[in-house]
């Protein structure tokens, strides 16, 4: 029987790990796999169910354990943006996104090469030292947006390696373009937290450039996103359409200043919704790809 103290302790590792976020990795792995393969396996049901919960628990929980000072100044988390973790809790977190992950990764390279491995690797590697010391990637100005982009398109880019797909400059656009998009969601990310991650003397793209600079940087990336996506195969150019509600949402804080960057957060939840709609376009074109490819 479940006791109300484990009950606390899972529900605090479920919001810690952001599901409403879990399918932005798991997806890109299960795509990029069904796309080189064309087949359902065993490993498509492995890797999918890890870069579902286990990656997410390590990225966002390792996360949430080292950001703690500047999440208790922060009036947003506890929630959909993540847990706000007690010091008690810091300890199992670790444990629990490192033991959950093992026999994933264990599976993972028994079936994998020695490239697949290197990108697993990779993609682990950044997903812990984002967050952790002594790199913390994510205090580095600009590398905090690449580190962030990588844990998204990294999992695309590992399924492909793994099924030893065929490099193509219109399978290299879309991850370009995947890459594009992942470095303009989290400076936009960044510019609400300003105020807070500066009273826990934490630096980020936003703090370095400012609320406004960040802001207009992240528009850039999401049309240079719509750009790369452009060299794709057909009907693969019809994603580009799905950049422009991301435009429009962070269009107006073109000209936020850093004493009202909390105000972003309005944009930045409607940015959680928008990727469940472009999700839902990206999926209707990867089916008429692949019925014209069939």
């Amino acid at each position: 029987m479940t006791t109300p103290a484990r009950t606390g302790v899972l529900e605090t590792l479920f919001v810690s790990s952001r599901p409403v976020s879990w399918v932005n990795t798991a997806y890109p792995f299960a795509a990029a796999w069904l796309l080189a393969t064309r087949e359902i396996d065993v490993t498509l049901i492995v890797g999918t169910i890890f870069f579902l919960v286990p990656y997410n628990l390590a990225m966002y929980g390792i996360n949430d354990v080292f950001d703690y000072e500047s999440d208790l100044r922060n009036p947003r988390k506890g929630g959909t943006h993540g847990a706000i973790l007690d010091r008690g809790m810091h300890k199992m977190t670790l444990w629990a996104a490192g033991l959950t992950c093992l026999p994933f990764v264990v599976y993972l390279v028994i079936v994998g090469n020695p490239l697949s491995w290197l990108v697993l690797a990779l993609s682990l590697f950044f997903v812990v030292f984002y967050s952790a010391p002594p790199l913390r990637l994510k205090e580095v100005p600009f590398a905090d947006s690449m580190t962030s982009s990588i844990h998204f398109f990294s999992p695309a880019v590992y399924a492909l390696v793994l099924a030893q797909a065929a490099w193509t400059p219109a399978l290299v656009a879309i991850i370009v373009a995947f890459a594009l998009w992942g470095i303009a969601s989290h400076a936009f990310g960044a510019v609400q937290d300003v105020v807070a991650d500066r009273e826990a003397d934490i630096s980020s793209i936003a703090t370095a450039r400012g609320a406004r600079w960040t802001a207009r940087f992240a528009l850039a990336c999401y049309a240079a996103s719509g750009v790369a996506i452009l060299f794709a195969a057909w009907p693969g150019q019809l994603a580009a359409v799905l950049v422009i509600p991301y435009l429009i949402a962070v269009w107006p804080y073109r000209s936020i200043t850093d004493a009202t960057a909390h105000e972003a957060t309005a944009g930045w939840r409607r940015f959680l919704w928008l990727n469940q709609i472009a999700g839902f376009g990206v999926t209707m074109l990867l089916i008429w790809y692949v019925v014209i490819t069939a």
